[in-house]
């Protein structure tokens, strides 16, 4: 997740670049000295409900059909990122309490270390469901897996990821930091689901 990738860099991890799913993150590295500023906006991130195929959720409904499973009880078990720390579980979070369904969702939660973790969980049954990044489930394994409903967006907070140079980066790393602004760079992200700033 981005907020243990940010313990790590604090930690004196030798890293170049930092691609946070949360501007806070990066803004707090920033900071602090370890990263240089302003860092860049590179994408912004989309939530999705996400299934197997097979499975009684019909997660093309998006934000209604999330209310009514947890109602009528088809999700028992709802993978998320842990929200203590990843960006996409506290966006969960804040969609599920926007919905007026957190008291019902809370008890029933697969929590991973990281959304990757969550998507693993929805992937392999260990979970009927999961709120996941977009760009996870547009992915090859989860594609061929499953189908996925966008959640609302204004049901939480934007989801805003940004890039920054880490104090002594290498040529090369300030080389790729410069690509993610570049139109190839921007077209591969909204193919995975991270439209960048700017972009529809």
């Amino acid at each position: 997740s981005s907020g243990a990738l940010t313990r790590q860099i604090e930690a004196g991890a030798p890293f170049e670049v930092f691609l946070s799913a949360e501007a806070s993150l990066a803004r707090r590295l920033v900071a602090s000295g370890r990263a240089e500023g302003p860092g860049r906006v590179y994408g912004q991130g989309r939530l999705v409900l996400f299934a197997r195929k097979g499975s009684r959720v019909r997660p093309a409904g998006g934000s209604a059909e999330l209310v009514r499973t947890l109602k009528d009880g088809r999700i028992r078990r709802m993978a998320i990122a842990n929200p203590d720390h990843a960006p996409y579980g506290r966006a969960a979070r804040e969609a599920l309490t926007a919905l007026g369904v957190w008291t019902l969702a809370e008890p029933r939660l697969v929590l991973g270390d990281s959304a990757a973790q969550a998507a693993r969980f929805a992937l392999t049954g260990d979970a009927d469901a999961g709120l996941l990044p977009l760009s996870l489930a547009l992915g090859p394994e989860l594609a061929r897996a499953g189908a996925y409903g966008r959640i609302d967006p204004t049901l939480h907070a934007p989801l805003v990821q940004t890039a920054v140079v880490l104090r002594g980066a290498s040529r090369e790393g300030r080389a790729f930091f410069d690509f993610l602004a570049s139109p190839p760079a921007r077209a591969v992200l909204r193919n995975f689901g991270l439209a960048p700033e700017g972009d529809v």
